[in-house]
Order: structure tokens, then sequence, then C-alpha cells
């Protein structure tokens, strides 16, 4: 696993963009809680979808699908969560186990190194 820098530094700052326009949804009543929520989950995947190459391919092939799926899920949750009117425990339960799930299915890709 090798770190592409210019690569993850691009996928860090779109991730703040987007945790920016996040934070500006005038409905948005998690809106602190949802900018660290929202920047972790989506800079960890876009970070692996764009800025991390892989020895193998195949293993750089599926990480960047699961990321890239999970990156729309974490767009999706934090959209939902922007406009609705919801708790921040269900905010941090729903976002922490989306963002458990990708670890588990990243890291279990990783360990098999096909």
């Amino acid at each position: 696993m090798k770190t592409n820098d210019v690569f993850f530094v691009i996928a860090v700052a779109i991730s703040g963009l987007l945790t920016f326009g996040l934070w500006s949804i005038e409905g948005n009543t998690l809106k602190n809680l949802m900018t660290v929520g929202a920047f972790i989950f989506m800079s960890s995947t876009l970070g692996l979808l764009l800025g991390v190459s892989f020895s193998s391919a195949r293993t750089g092939v599926n990480i960047r699908v699961v990321s890239g799926l999970f990156f729309i899920i974490g767009i999706v949750i934090n959209l939902v969560f922007a406009f609705g009117t919801f708790s921040q425990t269900s905010y941090v339960i729903t976002n922490g186990v989306a963002f458990l799930i990708f670890i588990l299915i990243a890291r279990s890709i990783y360990m098999a190194d096909q």
C-alpha cells in the first residue's frame, strides 16, 4: 500500500468542501456534529478511493469500488440528516455503523491479498 500524497490531499480538500456545503445548509440542526462526522467519513472513503495505490491490482480495484460505494452512501446519509430533523444519537449510530462496516470490508479485502 502506497500513498500518493497529491491525490490524497486533493481527496481531503474535496471532502472538506463537501463538509462545508453540508454545514451551510440552512435547516441543518446537527451542524457541528455533522461537520466532524461527515468529514471523517468522506475523507477516509475518498482518501482510499483516490489517494492510495496497492501492490495487487485486484485488491486495489476491490477497495476502490467499496470506497466509492461507501462514499456515495456517506453523502446520502449526511444529506438525509442535513435536511431532516433527527436526534444526535440517531446520527452517531447510523454514521458510525456505516463507517465501521466500511472499515471491516476494506480491511478484509486488504488482508485477503489476492
